[in-house]
């Protein structure tokens, strides 16, 4: 056990000794290291103001995603890179495309929000191979800014790549920065971080303790030896119980270091994904199969979130309106539980018994979520009802799957989310469905039904005649785009960007 941390920071070795591991990115970026120039806004993720680089080994190449630093543990980046505004720079002061992109097209005024806006820019300008105005949407999707506008902004993203791309790009010479890498090349950089074989992290400091296991047998053990303890992945949930609720957490078992957790596997059977895949890469392997459930993946929180979030972790946490779980029990998804070497698989809908309680037994965790590939005649659609487009918290969220034979249906499962204590089917709905002639009369059916199915809350997103109402209308809607002549809308030219596949 040690007290350490070990991690790049703007292309130099950093050692972090005797921060408790509750302490985030951001809060060690402004306190300990003066780097300013990262902000910290809403504390919870929302605004982007925190916007930082994160880039990773994978294989033989880097990863660069752009994460939110308010809301990430200093510990969970250990053996990666992190590249904050002040390190787009040359050392002697030229300003990276991006950056300048930013000062020709006049994209910044009080410029609280501008680093944050640059680093989500420079992710864009990092991975994206052709810019459409939806990418680049998309890519701010998680920044606000108040006073700018975002039109100058997106003038910014068209211009970066217009500029002369930086010969070697260098972070700036910090006394007691850079230590070791003499040039920031991509190659050094990839040399210079951890191979995956590293030992893993196991350190203590002021009674809490953090360990980030190298693979998920040492995961499945560390959380029998810890069964209380608090799994931590991307921390877009638990990072809130940090800065917002100052939870004590006495042990916190880091999951993102178990790169075996992040695989994803298909056959002609299945897509099987590993919990610790990230939303982005999981999004990326369901869209394959099902493209109906794009949208709903672009507006899922935002393109930092998605990197930092798991699908594992979205599906453990339960939450009554998280937006994966109806889709997910709509397509009819297994989880598989792991306790030691013991392992379980429940349907998806069954692994939620109460609000915030699921089926875990202390110790054990979601090690895989597996999804039937698609079914032959399968209608498909989902679709979230929220106050803004992008980046917020779905007031309804439904998910209709028909297996058809002809006109007939012969099969449905249907989602639902924001109306009941747990993501749940609409059991009641289904029934009436099945069976049937697709038609307008069964519709209207289907609709009455679920409209009655759940008893949903009225909260600051919605009355419970609000989601009650629109669980009706989307029962129309599904009919009028499947067989009533309407059409689907859909942001097609949107690339979703896999992490780890």
């Amino acid at each position: 056990m040690t007290t350490t941390l070990r991690f790049l920071l703007n292309g130099a070795s950093v050692t972090v000794d005797g921060l408790p591991p509750s302490t985030t990115l951001l809060a060690w970026l402004r306190e300990h290291r003066q780097l300013t120039g990262t902000k910290e806004g809403c504390a919870e993720g929302d605004c982007g103001a925190c916007t930082v680089m994160l880039a990773q080994r994978n294989g033989g190449r880097l990863r660069w995603l752009p994460i939110n630093a308010c809301i990430r543990p200093l510990a969970s980046i250990a053996g990666s890179a992190i590249f904050t505004v002040e390190g787009l720079r040359g050392e002697d002061g030229t300003l990276h495309p991006v950056q300048q992109a930013m000062v020709e097209t006049h994209g910044s005024q009080c410029g609280f929000c501008t680093p944050g806006f640059v680093m989500s820019l420079f992710g864009l300008y990092k991975n994206a191979t052709a810019l459409t105005r939806a990418e680049v949407d998309d890519a701010v999707s998680g920044n606000l800014c108040r006073c700018t506008g975002y039109r100058p902004i997106q003038d910014a993203a068209r211009r970066m790549r217009e500029l002369p791309a930086p010969d070697d790009w260098r972070s700036p010479a910090t006394a007691g920065v850079r230590d070791s890498l003499p040039d920031e090349s991509e190659a050094r950089l990839l040399a210079a971080l951890e191979t995956p074989d590293a030992a893993a992290v196991d350190f203590e400091v002021d009674g809490c303790r953090w360990l980030s296991p190298r693979s998920e047998d040492a995961l499945a053990e560390a959380c029998v030896q810890h069964p209380d303890a608090v799994l931590v992945a991307g921390a877009t949930d638990v990072g809130l119980w940090i800065t917002k609720q100052h939870r004590s957490m006495p042990v916190m078992i880091g999951t993102l270091a178990a790169t075996d957790m992040a695989t994803i596997a298909e056959d002609d059977g299945t897509i099987d994904i590993g919990a610790g895949a990230s939303l982005a890469d999981a999004f990326v392997a369901l869209e394959g199969d099902y493209p109906e459930l794009h949208e709903a993946f672009v507006r899922f929180a935002s393109v930092p979130i998605r990197n930092s979030g798991t699908l594992g972790g979205n599906v453990a946490n339960g939450s009554p309106i998280g937006d994966s779980m109806p889709a997910l029990i709509a397509l009819g998804a297994t989880v598989v539980l792991r306790h030691g070497n013991d392992r379980r698989q429940l349907p998806l809908e069954d692994f939620y018994l109460a609000y915030q309680k699921t089926a875990l037994r202390p110790g054990e965790f979601v090690s895989r979520i597996r999804v039937p590939r698609r079914a032959p005649g399968l209608l498909l659609r989902a679709w979230k009802a929220s106050k803004r487009y992008d980046q917020d918290i779905s007031a309804v969220f439904a998910c209709f799957a028909l297996r058809m034979q002809g006109t007939r249906i012969a099969d449905v499962r249907i989602g639902c989310g924001g109306v009941a204590p747990v993501p749940a089917r609409a059991r009641l709905t289904e029934d009436v469905l099945t069976g049937s002639t697709w038609n307008e009369a069964s519709a209207l059916r289907a609709a009455t039904t679920l409209r009655e199915e759940f008893t949903p809350i009225d909260d600051m997103r919605a009355s419970a005649a609000y989601r009650t109402t629109i669980l009706g209308n989307l029962v129309h809607r599904l009919w009028n785009e499947t067989a009533g002549g309407g059409t689907i809308t859909r942001v097609d030219d949107v690339r979703l960007t896999p992490m780890f596949r």
